[in-house]
């Protein structure tokens, strides 16, 4: 795989037949997102059993995502659908009304008038109207329109600077969690997490409902509210990854703040050993056109220049015109920016500490790959911690996770610059190297003469136990 940077597409009305989807995950998808914002609980199975079929049919393992709804605010419904807001409108946001009009709304989250208070500024329809709060009366929010425009059915409601009280697990995406647990979706991503104990509950409830399958999914927090940001650091550590969701954060931070804060939270979670995913608009005009702005190419470019593991589509290929040609646009731009890419590993090593053997182990792979300019670096994992390590540093030698488990091929699709390899479980080490040496010769990875360092557990088979390392020269076997 010439790709470090993995492509996540999520998948909906325009992507999800057969023959479609073949040539998404043909043209280079890694990842499927399955938006539980949108749909039925069977409508995700059937999604995700197909994703499977057509993954094994291409000779390839994807990732499935789920990703929660999570407590949309928004507004209700309109008598005729819609109304039209001119600056200065009186406008008031109703949690009691049934039916909208030009005059007022309701609300589907009937607790907003508790979160707000004169001079509060709300951004409706992702920052396209603009209303300042006036009065708060019971459960009627008393507005003036700042900015109008064109306000229908259901579009959501952000409160500028964040600081709304709405849980981010709802009812519904709890139901929806043991809906992706019966078909052991490899991450659940949490949508408007406040805190490390939002990720810790969803955590909690995603291990029970996988248990009965023996199934622990990968946790995505999605930094889409304010208040998260100044608890980034602990938010990381209660997650695996993070998802750079620009929209919503878009408009309760600024879209000025969004550059400087994508580059920051890659930064982080690149220093805490976490996955991150960067989303929202990156191809949006390819919804109608065939071909990306030169805006957009400079914004996927950018983010896999920033170290992000992964570039997301969502309506692009959910709805759009060109699925399959948005996926050979973004893995063609993600390989140019990688070829401007400078590995500096050992920069990377400077004043680090080592406490763990097996992270010294995975460490230790890359500076002797590195300096010894080798073919590939292999790690025989169990888990696939070994090469997750290995892929939060630029180098630019091919990372492989050589594994006998389906579940950790499928979760390292999202790693940077790893390619899942399936080799069965070996009794001894002279036979698991033998079989990791011959499949990179069939796959045509190396030839013989070449160097690859080879990292692995003894005893065989225990998760977790990384602690050797050898520099083999194929041929030995």
């Amino acid at each position: 795989m010439s790709r470090a940077t993995k492509i996540v597409a999520t998948i909906g009305p325009a992507s999800s037949d057969r023959d479609t989807l073949t040539r998404m995950i043909r043209a280079g998808v890694n990842v499927v997102r399955l938006n539980f914002s949108h749909g039925k609980p069977q409508d995700h199975i059937d999604r995700a059993t197909l994703v499977r079929d057509v993954a094994d049919e291409c000779g390839t393992k994807v990732a499935i995502m789920a990703d929660l709804q999570g407590p949309k605010i928004r507004v209700g419904k309109f008598e005729n659908g819609k109304v039209m807001l001119a600056n200065g409108d009186k406008f008031i946001l109703d949690a009691d009304c049934q039916m909208g009009n030009q005059e007022r709304v309701g609300l589907d989250y009937k607790a907003l008038p508790r979160d707000l208070k004169g001079n509060d500024v709300l951004l409706l329809n992702d920052g396209l109207i603009v209303l300042k709060v006036e009065k708060v009366l019971g459960n009627e929010i008393h507005t003036v329109v700042k900015i109008g425009g064109e306000l229908s059915n259901n579009k959501g409601i952000n409160r500028q600077g964040g600081g709304l009280s709405a849980p981010a697990l709802t009812a519904k995406d709890m139901d929806d969690i043991k809906t992706a647990m019966s078909f052991q979706a490899d991450y659940i991503a949490v949508s408007f997490p406040k805190n490390a104990t939002d990720m810790e509950m969803a955590r909690q409830l995603s291990n029970v409902a996988g248990e009965p399958f023996g199934h622990k999914p990968m946790m995505i927090a999605k930094i889409e509210r304010a208040e998260a940001i100044p608890l980034l650091q602990e938010i990381l550590d209660a997650s695996d990854g993070i998802m750079v969701a620009r929209g919503d954060l878009a408009v309760e931070v600024g879209n000025a703040a969004v550059p400087g804060l994508q580059k920051r939270m890659i930064r982080m979670a690149r220093a805490s050993n976490k996955l991150t995913i960067t989303a929202t608009q990156m191809m949006e005009s390819m919804i109608v056109n065939a071909v990306p702005t030169r805006a957009e190419v400079s914004d996927v470019a950018n983010a896999v220049l920033d170290g992000t593991d992964a570039v997301m589509t969502s309506a692009e290929t959910a709805s759009g015109k060109y699925p399959v040609e948005t996926v050979e646009a973004m893995s063609a731009i993600c390989e140019e920016a990688e070829r401007s890419e400078e590995a500096k590993v050992d920069a990377d090593f400077i004043n680090q500490r080592f406490t763990r053997v097996d992270q010294s182990i995975a460490y230790g792979a890359l500076f002797t790959a590195h300096h010894l300019r080798v073919k590939a670096i292999v790690a025989l994992t169990e888990s696939g911690s070994t090469a997750l390590w290995m892929s939060r540093h630029n180098i630019d030698i091919p990372i492989f996770a050589v594994t006998p488990n389906v579940g950790t091929r499928q979760k390292a699709a999202l790693f940077r610059n790893v390619t899942t390899l399936e080799l069965a479980q070996c009794a001894d080490t002279e036979t698991m190297l033998k079989g990791a040496q011959d499949l990179l010769l069939a796959k045509g990875v190396v030839q013989r003469g070449d160097l690859v360092v080879v990292t692995w557990g003894e005893p065989i088979g225990q998760v977790g136990g990384t602690n050797a390392l050898k520099i083999l020269k194929v041929g030995e076997y």
